[in-house]
Protein backbone atom coordinates (compact mmCIF):
# COMPACT_ATOMS: atom_id res chain seq x y z
CA UNK A 1 0.00 0.00 0.00
CA UNK A 2 1.43 3.23 -1.08
CA UNK A 3 1.29 6.76 1.17
CA UNK A 4 0.31 8.71 -1.91
CA UNK A 5 -2.47 11.28 -0.11
CA UNK A 6 -3.94 14.24 -1.55
CA UNK A 7 -5.91 17.06 -0.25
CA UNK A 8 -8.34 19.30 -1.81
CA UNK A 9 -8.12 23.33 -1.39
CA UNK A 10 -11.43 25.48 -2.30
CA UNK A 11 -12.07 29.11 -3.25
CA UNK A 12 -12.65 29.94 0.91
CA UNK A 13 -9.82 27.91 2.41
CA UNK A 14 -7.14 29.82 3.97
CA UNK A 15 -4.46 31.14 1.76
CA UNK A 16 -0.87 31.07 3.04
CA UNK A 17 0.52 34.07 1.27
CA UNK A 18 -2.15 37.21 1.93
CA UNK A 19 -5.88 36.48 1.77
CA UNK A 20 -8.17 33.83 0.49
CA UNK A 21 -8.14 35.29 -2.95
CA UNK A 22 -4.57 37.20 -3.15
CA UNK A 23 -2.34 34.86 -4.93
CA UNK A 24 -5.12 32.91 -7.26
CA UNK A 25 -4.69 32.69 -10.94
CA UNK A 26 -6.96 29.59 -12.23
CA UNK A 27 -9.69 30.06 -14.50
CA UNK A 28 -12.35 28.06 -13.09
CA UNK A 29 -12.97 27.21 -16.94
CA UNK A 30 -9.62 25.35 -17.42
CA UNK A 31 -9.75 23.63 -14.43
CA UNK A 32 -13.00 22.50 -15.10
CA UNK A 33 -12.30 21.08 -18.50
CA UNK A 34 -9.35 18.97 -17.49
CA UNK A 35 -11.17 17.86 -14.03
CA UNK A 36 -13.56 16.13 -16.77
CA UNK A 37 -10.81 14.27 -18.20
CA UNK A 38 -9.65 12.86 -15.01
CA UNK A 39 -11.28 9.72 -15.62
CA UNK A 40 -9.01 8.16 -18.09
CA UNK A 41 -5.74 10.35 -17.77
CA UNK A 42 -3.94 7.41 -17.30
CA UNK A 43 -5.07 5.95 -20.78
CA UNK A 44 -2.92 6.14 -23.49
CA UNK A 45 -5.41 5.73 -26.29
CA UNK A 46 -7.78 8.01 -24.45
CA UNK A 47 -8.47 11.86 -24.28
CA UNK A 48 -4.58 12.36 -22.90
CA UNK A 49 -2.87 10.39 -25.70
CA UNK A 50 -0.54 12.92 -26.90
CA UNK A 51 0.17 13.93 -23.66
CA UNK A 52 1.47 9.98 -23.59
CA UNK A 53 2.96 10.64 -26.60
CA UNK A 54 4.95 14.04 -25.25
CA UNK A 55 5.36 12.85 -21.79
CA UNK A 56 8.63 10.69 -22.82
CA UNK A 57 10.34 13.47 -25.17
CA UNK A 58 9.62 15.48 -21.79
CA UNK A 59 11.62 13.39 -19.64
CA UNK A 60 14.54 12.82 -21.74
CA UNK A 61 14.94 16.69 -21.54
CA UNK A 62 14.31 17.17 -17.79
CA UNK A 63 16.53 14.16 -17.29
CA UNK A 64 19.88 16.01 -18.86
CA UNK A 65 18.34 19.08 -17.60
CA UNK A 66 19.03 17.44 -13.88
CA UNK A 67 22.60 16.16 -14.50
CA UNK A 68 23.45 19.33 -16.17
CA UNK A 69 22.29 21.26 -13.03
CA UNK A 70 23.47 18.96 -9.99
CA UNK A 71 26.56 17.36 -12.47
CA UNK A 72 25.35 14.30 -10.82
CA UNK A 73 26.32 10.58 -12.50
CA UNK A 74 24.41 9.92 -15.96
CA UNK A 75 24.37 6.51 -15.51
CA UNK A 76 22.00 6.47 -11.78
CA UNK A 77 18.89 5.50 -11.71
CA UNK A 78 18.02 7.34 -9.02
CA UNK A 79 20.05 11.30 -9.79
CA UNK A 80 17.14 12.60 -7.55
CA UNK A 81 18.01 10.85 -4.44
CA UNK A 82 17.67 12.82 -1.63
CA UNK A 83 15.72 16.12 -3.56
CA UNK A 84 12.55 17.20 -2.97
CA UNK A 85 10.48 17.96 -6.68
CA UNK A 86 7.38 20.06 -6.88
CA UNK A 87 5.17 19.47 -10.23
CA UNK A 88 2.51 22.76 -10.51
CA UNK A 89 -0.24 21.41 -12.82
CA UNK A 90 0.59 17.91 -12.56
CA UNK A 91 -2.82 16.60 -14.19
CA UNK A 92 -3.48 12.83 -12.64
CA UNK A 93 0.26 12.18 -12.47
CA UNK A 94 2.28 11.45 -15.33
CA UNK A 95 5.45 13.30 -14.64
CA UNK A 96 4.95 13.28 -10.65
CA UNK A 97 5.80 9.36 -10.86
CA UNK A 98 8.90 8.99 -13.23
CA UNK A 99 10.10 11.86 -10.82
CA UNK A 100 9.39 9.66 -8.06
CA UNK A 101 11.21 6.72 -9.38
CA UNK A 102 14.24 8.68 -9.91
CA UNK A 103 13.98 9.28 -6.33
CA UNK A 104 12.71 12.19 -5.64
CA UNK A 105 10.59 12.90 -2.91
CA UNK A 106 8.04 14.52 -4.95
CA UNK A 107 4.39 16.80 -4.23
CA UNK A 108 1.93 17.50 -7.61
CA UNK A 109 -0.51 20.29 -7.20
CA UNK A 110 -3.38 20.46 -9.46
CA UNK A 111 -6.20 23.09 -10.36
CA UNK A 112 -8.71 20.10 -10.71
CA UNK A 113 -9.95 18.29 -7.43
CA UNK A 114 -10.70 15.02 -9.66
CA UNK A 115 -6.78 15.07 -11.14
CA UNK A 116 -5.26 15.22 -7.76
CA UNK A 117 -7.84 12.31 -6.23
CA UNK A 118 -7.26 10.17 -9.68
CA UNK A 119 -3.11 11.13 -9.18
CA UNK A 120 -3.51 9.34 -5.96
CA UNK A 121 -5.09 6.72 -6.37
CA UNK A 122 -2.76 5.41 -9.57
CA UNK A 123 0.32 6.31 -7.53
CA UNK A 124 -1.56 3.60 -4.71
CA UNK A 125 -1.82 1.06 -7.54
CA UNK A 126 1.88 1.89 -8.41
CA UNK A 127 3.05 1.81 -4.67
CA UNK A 128 4.56 5.27 -5.07
CA UNK A 129 4.56 7.65 -2.18
CA UNK A 130 3.14 10.87 -3.64
CA UNK A 131 1.03 14.08 -2.43
CA UNK A 132 -1.06 15.78 -4.31
CA UNK A 133 -2.79 18.74 -3.41
CA UNK A 134 -5.64 20.31 -5.57
CA UNK A 135 -5.85 24.07 -5.28
CA UNK A 136 -4.17 27.48 -6.10
CA UNK A 137 -0.10 26.97 -5.74
CA UNK A 138 0.08 30.20 -4.40
CA UNK A 139 -1.90 29.43 -1.63
CA UNK A 140 -0.03 26.66 -0.40
CA UNK A 141 2.15 26.91 2.49
CA UNK A 142 4.10 23.66 0.84
CA UNK A 143 8.13 25.07 1.69
CA UNK A 144 10.19 24.92 -1.21
CA UNK A 145 11.53 22.30 -3.47
CA UNK A 146 14.72 21.51 -5.19
CA UNK A 147 13.47 21.19 -9.01
CA UNK A 148 10.09 22.52 -9.57
CA UNK A 149 8.17 21.79 -12.71
CA UNK A 150 5.46 22.93 -14.93
CA UNK A 151 4.66 21.63 -17.93
CA UNK A 152 1.95 22.56 -20.51
CA UNK A 153 0.32 24.96 -17.94
CA UNK A 154 1.25 28.83 -18.36
CA UNK A 155 -1.11 28.40 -21.68
CA UNK A 156 -3.93 27.84 -19.42
CA UNK A 157 -3.57 30.50 -16.46
CA UNK A 158 -4.97 33.72 -16.03
CA UNK A 159 -2.11 35.81 -14.86
CA UNK A 160 1.04 34.47 -16.02
CA UNK A 161 3.52 37.26 -13.95
CA UNK A 162 1.86 36.42 -10.69
CA UNK A 163 1.56 32.59 -11.63
CA UNK A 164 5.47 32.56 -12.21
CA UNK A 165 5.89 34.30 -9.09
CA UNK A 166 4.19 32.13 -7.11
CA UNK A 167 6.40 29.36 -8.75
CA UNK A 168 9.29 31.61 -7.87
CA UNK A 169 8.44 31.28 -4.23
CA UNK A 170 8.64 27.74 -4.20
CA UNK A 171 11.83 26.96 -5.81
CA UNK A 172 14.68 26.27 -3.41
CA UNK A 173 18.08 28.54 -3.62
CA UNK A 174 20.01 26.92 -5.91
CA UNK A 175 16.66 24.91 -7.17
CA UNK A 176 16.13 24.11 -10.93
CA UNK A 177 12.83 25.13 -13.16
CA UNK A 178 11.66 23.37 -16.16
CA UNK A 179 8.83 24.89 -17.58
CA UNK A 180 7.16 24.06 -20.89
CA UNK A 181 4.29 25.77 -23.01
CA UNK A 182 3.14 26.09 -26.60
CA UNK A 183 4.34 29.28 -28.69
CA UNK A 184 2.32 31.33 -30.14
CA UNK A 185 2.61 31.53 -33.63
CA UNK A 186 1.05 30.69 -36.98
CA UNK A 187 1.87 26.91 -37.20
CA UNK A 188 0.81 26.52 -33.78
CA UNK A 189 -2.69 27.86 -34.37
CA UNK A 190 -2.91 25.62 -37.25
CA UNK A 191 -1.70 22.42 -36.24
CA UNK A 192 -2.47 22.47 -32.49
CA UNK A 193 -6.10 24.40 -32.28
CA UNK A 194 -7.33 24.38 -36.11
CA UNK A 195 -5.55 21.10 -36.58
CA UNK A 196 -4.96 18.93 -33.42
CA UNK A 197 -7.81 19.79 -32.14
CA UNK A 198 -10.78 19.74 -35.18
CA UNK A 199 -9.15 15.73 -35.73
CA UNK A 200 -10.01 14.78 -32.24
CA UNK A 201 -6.03 14.39 -31.29
CA UNK A 202 -6.71 16.94 -28.17
CA UNK A 203 -9.95 17.19 -26.85
CA UNK A 204 -11.64 20.75 -28.02
CA UNK A 205 -11.63 23.57 -26.10
CA UNK A 206 -8.02 22.63 -24.71
CA UNK A 207 -6.06 25.38 -26.06
CA UNK A 208 -6.69 29.10 -26.62
CA UNK A 209 -4.52 30.52 -28.81
CA UNK A 210 -4.31 33.85 -27.51
CA UNK A 211 -3.06 32.75 -24.20
CA UNK A 212 0.48 31.00 -25.85
CA UNK A 213 3.37 32.86 -24.86
CA UNK A 214 6.27 33.20 -26.91
CA UNK A 215 10.33 32.27 -25.45
CA UNK A 216 10.73 36.05 -25.95
CA UNK A 217 7.70 36.85 -23.52
CA UNK A 218 8.61 34.54 -21.09
CA UNK A 219 11.92 35.41 -20.85
CA UNK A 220 11.27 38.58 -19.56
CA UNK A 221 8.80 37.53 -17.27
CA UNK A 222 11.09 35.27 -15.63
CA UNK A 223 13.85 38.40 -15.93
CA UNK A 224 11.30 40.75 -13.82
CA UNK A 225 10.84 38.04 -10.96
CA UNK A 226 15.03 37.29 -10.90
CA UNK A 227 15.06 34.46 -12.92
CA UNK A 228 17.29 33.39 -15.41
CA UNK A 229 16.11 31.60 -18.87
CA UNK A 230 18.17 29.02 -20.52
CA UNK A 231 17.91 29.12 -24.61
CA UNK A 232 14.51 27.37 -25.40
CA UNK A 233 14.37 23.91 -26.89
CA UNK A 234 11.62 23.04 -29.16
CA UNK A 235 9.68 20.53 -29.28
CA UNK A 236 8.49 19.63 -32.70
CA UNK A 237 6.63 16.97 -35.12
CA UNK A 238 7.38 14.97 -38.20
CA UNK A 239 5.29 12.22 -39.62
CA UNK A 240 9.17 10.12 -39.38
CA UNK A 241 10.31 11.04 -35.66
CA UNK A 242 6.76 11.64 -34.36
CA UNK A 243 7.58 14.62 -31.17
CA UNK A 244 10.98 14.91 -30.80
CA UNK A 245 13.18 17.74 -29.09
CA UNK A 246 14.59 20.32 -31.97
CA UNK A 247 15.69 23.60 -32.50
CA UNK A 248 12.71 24.68 -34.20
CA UNK A 249 10.25 26.43 -31.85
CA UNK A 250 7.45 26.96 -33.81
CA UNK A 251 4.83 24.54 -31.78
CA UNK A 252 6.38 23.85 -28.57
CA UNK A 253 9.27 24.80 -26.50
CA UNK A 254 10.92 23.67 -23.42
CA UNK A 255 13.42 26.12 -20.44
CA UNK A 256 15.26 25.64 -17.60
CA UNK A 257 15.23 28.58 -15.13
CA UNK A 258 17.20 29.42 -12.40
CA UNK A 259 16.91 32.03 -9.44
CA UNK A 260 19.78 35.01 -10.17
CA UNK A 261 22.23 35.96 -7.93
Amino acid sequence: MSDATVTAETNSSRASNGGPLAARTIRPDEAAHFGALAKDWWDPKGSSAMLHRLNPVRLSYVREAIDLHWGGDIESVKPLAGKSALDVGCGAGLLCEPLARLGAEVTGVDAAPENAQAAALHAEGAGLNIRYIAGEIGEQNLGQFDLLTCLEVMEHVADKHRFLSNLAAKLAPGGLMILSTPNRTTASRLLLVEGAEALGMIPKGTHHWDDFITPEELGALLADIGMEMSEPTGIAFTPSKGLHLSGDLALNYIVTATKTG
